[in-house]
C-alpha cells in the first residue's frame, strides 16, 4: 500500500489468488477496472491477507481471510466492507471501498476491494532514505493522537453505523471473549494466564459515559503517511472496528508502544520505530489523549494490561495455526515466545511491578 518500505511482491507459497476467477468477478462487479495486469501480495500483517491488484483501470487493494481454520467471528470481510462504506465519507482517513464478494466459489473465501492509498507505512525500523528528527517525531505522535481522537469523535449514527456493535457491556464481553479465545488456542509451551484473566475479570472499570467507533488496532503500521511531510493521510485494517469504550481502544494501542527506555525483553517486541528520540512515551501519549478528549483516564492499569493480554491472544492464535501447519509463514515460528513475553509484561502491570 505504500511507495516506500512496503512493496508488494510475489504471493507467498500457498497464498496465490485465482486470477481468472478474480477477473470474471471484476468484469461484473467493477467493470471500470478493466483487465488485470498483475496480482502481488503485501508482506506486512499477520491476520487477513492483503494483495495489490493492478488493472488497466487503476490500482486496488484486495483483502481476504488467511488460509486455514479461523475463529468463527474473525475475518468477516462483509463487515469490514460495511465499516469502510459508512466511514469513508465521515472520516477522511478511511480508504474507499469499491466491491465486495461473499461467494466462496470465486476465491475460496469472501473478499473485498478498496482503492489503493499510496504513501509511507512505518514498520519496525525506518525505511532506507527516511529520516525523522526528534521534533518531527514528536509532531507525528501528536498527529497520531489527533487522528485517534477524530475517529472517536465521529457520529456513528450519522455515519449509518449504529448497529456496528453493542456498547453496553462491551468491556465485560471483551474480557470474557479474549479469555476464551486464549484457552481455545493455548499450546503447552505458553503460560496458562489464569491469574491474569481472573484479575481482568475482577477489576473492570465502570461503564463509560459515551460510546465511540473504535478501531481496535490503531498504530503506526496501520496508518499511511505522506512521504514528503509525514502527515497522516490514511488509516487501514478495519477488521476489528466496533462500537465501545474509547479508552479500551487507547489501551490496545499502547500495548504496541515500546519506548526507548523499556528493558531488553520489551525491545524484542517492538514492531514500530516508537523508540526513536522525540517519540512520546506511553504516559505522554495517554496525557495527550486525555487533554484532547476530556476523559478521565485514571491510573489506566486495567486498559493497558488488557491491551497487552489481547495482543498476547492474537499472536497465540496465529502461533496455534502455525503449530497445526495451517500457515507456512515462517514469521510465525516464534510467536509462542512473543505470547509469553506479552503475558509476562501484562502480569507485571497488574501486580504493579511495571507501570505505563
Amino acid at each position: 500500500m505504500t511507495e516506500t518500505g512496503d512493496q508488494a511482491t510475489s504471493p507467498r507459497p500457498g497464498e496465490d489468488l485465482d486470477r481468472e476467477a478474480l477477473q470474471a468477478f471484476l468484469e461484473d462487479a467493477l467493470p471500470e477496472a478493466g483487465g488485470i495486469l498483475e496480482v502481488s501480495q503485501f508482506p506486512g500483517g499477520a491476520s487477513n491477507l492483503t494483495y495489490l491488484v493492478l488493472t488497466e483501470g487503476g490500482e486496488y487493494v484486495l483483502r481476504r481471510p488467511p488460509f486455514g481454520t479461523k475463529a468463527t467471528t474473525a475475518h468477516d470481510m462483509g463487515r469490514e466492507y460495511r465499516v469502510l462504506e459508512g466511514l469513508w465519507r465521515a472520516f477522511p482517513y478511511c480508504p474507499e471501498p469499491v466491491a465486495v464478494c461473499d461467494d466462496r466459489s470465486v476465491l475460496g473465501e469472501p473478499f473485498f476491494l478498496m482503492r489503493r492509498l499510496r504513501g509511507l507505512i512505518l514498520r519496525r525500523d525506518l525505511p532506507p532514505g527516511v529520516s525523522l528528527s526528534a521534533e518531527r517525531a514528536r509532531d507525528l505522535c501528536r498527529n497520531l493522537v489527533g487522528v485517534h481522537l477524530h475517529l472517536h469523535g465521529v457520529d456513528f449514527l450519522e455515519a449509518g453505523l449504529g448497529d456496528l456493535g453493542k456498547p453496553e457491556g462491551y468491556t465485560a464481553r471483551q474480557v470474557a471473549g479474549w479469555g476464551q479465545r486464549f484457552r481455545d488456542a493455548r499450546t503447552g509451551d505458553v503460560p496458562d494466564n489464569e491469574g491474569l484473566m481472573d484479575w481482568l475479570g475482577s477489576n473492570q472499570p465502570p461503564e463509560p459515559g459515551r460510546a465511540a467507533i473504535i478501531h481496535n488496532d490503531f498504530k503506526f503500521d496501520n496508518v499511511v503517511l505522506d512521504p514528503h511531510d509525514l502527515s497522516i493521510t490514511g488509516v487501514l485494517d478495519w477488521e476489528m472496528a466496533t462500537l465501545g469504550d474509547p479508552l479500551m481502544d487507547l489501551g490496545c494501542s499502547l500495548a504496541y508502544w515500546v519506548q526507548g527506555d523499556d528493558p531488553d525483553p520489551l525491545q524484542h517486541l517492538r514492531m514500530m520505530p516508537t523508540h526513536l528520540p522525540g517519540m512520546m512515551t506511553r504516559r505522554q501519549i495517554l496525557d495527550c489523549y486525555a487533554n484532547g478528549s476530556g476523559l478521565d483516564t485514571g491510573d489506566f492499569r486495567f486498559y493497558y494490561a488488557f491491551g497487552l493480554f489481547r495482543l498476547a491472544v492474537i499472536v497465540q492464535q496465529i502461533y496455534f495455526r502455525f503449530s497445526l501447519d495451517q500457515t507456512r509463514d515462517k514469521r510465525f515460528a516464534n510467536f509462542g515466545q512473543l505470547c509469553g513475553l506479552l503475558s509476562g509484561h501484562a502480569d507485571a502491570v497488574v501486580r504493579g511491578t511495571r507501570t505505563i
